[in-house]
């Protein structure tokens, strides 16, 4: 999914995709897909805007470029401890 994300925008706020383009492009369904870009937020690794549209962040984008061929587990409680 964030692979897919980065493909279809990038940290540049101006470069944007949809949940309904990144469920057509993973032929998955948009409530899924809103579900795990609301997962990613939460982990600071996208940004969804009030207007729907979503992108990958930078920080995201960082965890792509490490090429780790194992699965990457993210708890966002650990992201900002204090709140």
């Amino acid at each position: 999914m964030l692979e897919q994300l980065a493909t279809a925008s990038d940290s540049d706020p101006r470069e944007t995709t949809t949940s309904g383009a990144l469920a057509a492009a993973l032929e998955a369904d948009e409530r899924t897909i809103e579900s795990h870009l609301h997962g990613l937020a939460d982990c600071e690794l996208a940004r969804i805007r009030s207007d729907g549209s979503v992108r990958v962040t930078v920080t995201g984008e960082e965890l792509l470029e490490l090429e780790l061929d194992e699965l990457v587990i993210v708890d966002p409680e650990t992201i900002n401890p204090d709140e």
